[in-house]
Parts: structure tokens; sequence; C-alpha cells
């Protein structure tokens, strides 16, 4: 249609005065800024049909839009560690503690025995606690799940294609927040390893700590260098409030915790006692004696062999001065639990003395419990 006007100029139009007024306007507008010498030779220069093709050509172009006027400025570059973004490290990590978990859940579905490089069979005695559950879920697939989307979350932070409604922050605040989940169960279950598994080591519990732990401060970092100080101070309620509920969610599954004998589901075992024939010799009633001036005490249970064991090196007459507790009066298994004085002692085994306010688990020999009470003798101990 625009060819056929410009060679057919003498037709006329319904636009055509329309199209007229803007390509006159358009010349004006344009001639105006120009110098002087350059406006005079262009109004007498351009022709109609010149001015007709600009006017169209200056109503058709789209403007330039604010994007192209102003280059956005570049984002800044990711957090890194010795030369290695936090993403990375913080997706390593975290698969270390997937791997860990991994390896234990493995071990608690299927009952298989733990495998302890140090510290003999503790990590078992760990495993096979009432601790290693939360809310009927074992608690290693609870950390796997955790690690596992620390990871899957660290892999997508700086990168183009996030997750759909997610921006950088709001996956950084994800990790901050998984991070201090884990930071502080991994503190609460270092403090029910130092308090309820005294003389217990357990490899993979201190490895699970050192790994939550180290996120825990990769998060910090990232939020310190990437958002600022002033920023990560509005979000220190958060996670206090985050702390606080692990803590007490933990706390409220660990008091509901049974305190049944495990592996007695089955059936019930009655109460019954084993003679001392032992007698006793001067050193041990000396030692007795000193023990319960002292406070101490001797948790056993009936059924226990090496609670025998402890009392025979006693002798008769030393027991009879010795606090001993007895954790199963009313026998052991199904429907029958710990004596409450032994469950709120938090012991996992027999024997188990506390002398001055420490946990000695095992049957000892007199001369350890002499050393640990701080008894002395004027009496040799007979062997």
């Amino acid at each position: 249609m625009r060819i056929w006007y410009e060679q057919n100029p003498i037709r006329s139009d319904p636009f055509t005065p329309l199209v007229s007024a803007m390509a006159t306007i358009s010349a004006a507008l344009s001639i105006s800024f120009l110098p002087p010498p350059t406006r005079r030779a262009a109004s007498t220069t351009f022709s109609p049909r010149i001015i007709k093709r600009a006017a169209r050509f200056w109503c058709c172009a789209e403007p330039p839009s604010p994007e192209q006027e102003t280059p956005a400025p570049p984002s800044p570059p990711p957090s890194s560690l010795w030369g290695v973004s936090t993403s990375a490290w913080t997706a390593g990590v975290a698969g270390l503690g997937l791997l860990e978990t991994g390896y234990l859940s493995y071990l608690k579905l299927t009952g298989s025995e733990a495998f302890c490089p140090v510290g003999g069979g503790g990590c078992g005695d760990v495993l096979d606690s009432d601790y290693s559950v939360v809310f009927g879920i074992p608690l290693p697939l609870v950390g796997m799940l955790a690690y596992g989307l620390v990871a899957a979350l660290s892999l997508q932070e700086n990168s183009e294609e996030l997750l759909p409604g997610l921006d950088d922050l709001d996956i950084r605040l994800t990790l901050l927040l998984l991070a201090t989940s884990l930071a502080t169960a991994s503190a609460y279950f270092l403090f029910i390893l130092n308090t309820k598994f005294v003389g217990t080591s357990c490899v993979y519990c201190l490895s699970s700590a050192f790994i939550s732990f180290t996120l825990f401060f990769i998060r910090i970092k990232v939020f310190l260098q990437d958002i600022g100080l002033a920023r990560i101070q509005k979000f220190v309620g958060l996670q206090l409030a985050v702390a606080v509920i692990v803590a007490l969610s933990l706390t409220n599954s660990y008091s509901s915790a049974t305190t049944q004998l495990k592996g007695t589901d089955d059936f019930v075992l009655e109460p019954y006692k084993i003679e001392i024939t032992a007698e006793s010799t001067p050193f041990a009633i000396s030692l007795a004696k000193h023990l319960h001036s002292i406070g101490a005490k001797m948790y056993g249970a009936f059924w226990c062999s090496h609670c025998n064991d402890q009392k025979q090196m006693f002798g008769r007459e030393a027991m009879e001065v010795l606090d001993y507790v007895e954790c199963f009066p009313n026998g052991a298994g199904k429907g029958k639990k710990m004596a409450n004085e032994c469950a709120a002692t938090g012991l996992e085994g027999f024997p188990t003395w506390i002398i001055n306010g420490k946990l000695l688990s095992g049957d000892k020999e007199l001369s350890v419990l002499a050393e640990e009470s701080g008894f002395v003798s004027e009496v040799p101990e007979q062997s």
C-alpha cells in the first residue's frame, strides 16, 4: 500500500492529510535541532517524498528500552573459600554427610553390625540405643534426608537454573536454616554422648558433628560476605527459633523413649537373687565403707553376669555395706520398665558406678575403684 501511494501521489486517500501533517511536524522538529546552515540547506533540499519517508520511519521505529539505555550492573562474584566457591564446599561437605548417614541408615534398617575403627563396640551401642530413633524414625535416615537437601540446594546456588519460585536469597536462607538445624542437633547429641554414654567412643557421632558444624560456619560466611552483617542480623532471631524448635523436638522425643530392656519384647524374666558365696577381705570391707561414706553407688541388674562378678569381688560382708541399686526390681521383659532412679541417671549398661559424680561403666577391679574414689587404706588388697 505504501509503494502504491508513492507511485501515485495524486490519488487521494482518507489518511493522506494525517500522514502529511505528521510528516510536516516531524520534519520541522528534526530541522529545528540542526545548526543554522544545515537547517537552511535541509529546508531547501528535502522533498515532500523524502520527508514523508523519514516521517514514516521515525513513527514506526520503537523507542529504545531502559535495558538498552542503561546496562545492568554486573552481579558480584560468588563467595569463595581458599579459591573454591562456597557452593562447591557446601555440596562437598554435605556429600560426605550423605555418605555417612546413608551407611548408618543401611545398618539401622538391616540390623547389621557397625564397623568401629576406634572405640570397639561403642558405635554399635549408640546405634542400637533409644537415642538412634526420633519419633519412630531412624535418626540416620533423618540426617541423610537433611544432608541430601543441603547438597541439592547448594548445587542450585549461583546457578541460572534455579528452582521455580526461589531466588538466590531464598536458597541461601534455606541453606542457613538447614545448617543451623544440623548444628543444633549435633550439639544436642554430643551432650547425650557425654552424659548418657560415658566412656563410649563413637567415631560416627563425632564425624557427623564435625560435618554439621563445618556446614554451619560455611553458610555463615556466605551471608557475611554476600549479604552483609547488617542484613544477617535480621535473620538471627529466625535462627534462634529454629534451634529452639530442634532442641525441644529432640527432648520431647527422648522423654517418651522406653526404658524397657531391649530384645525382651516376647517374654518376661522374673527377678531372682544370686547368692554371694565369696567372703570379703578387710580391704574390700574398708573400701565398701569408704564408697558408702562418699555416696558412691553401684547400679546393676539381677540378670547381669558382670554385676554378679562385681559382687563376688567385694564379697558377702562388703556388699551389705555397699550402696547397690537394682535397676529391674520387678523383672525384665515385656511390660517391665527400668527403675526410675536408673532411668533418670541415663544408664546404658551394667554394672555402672557413680563415684563423685563420675560414671564408670563395667565391672572394675577394687584397686581401680579405690583410685577413682580417693580411698587410701593401710590394709593391702588381697587377691
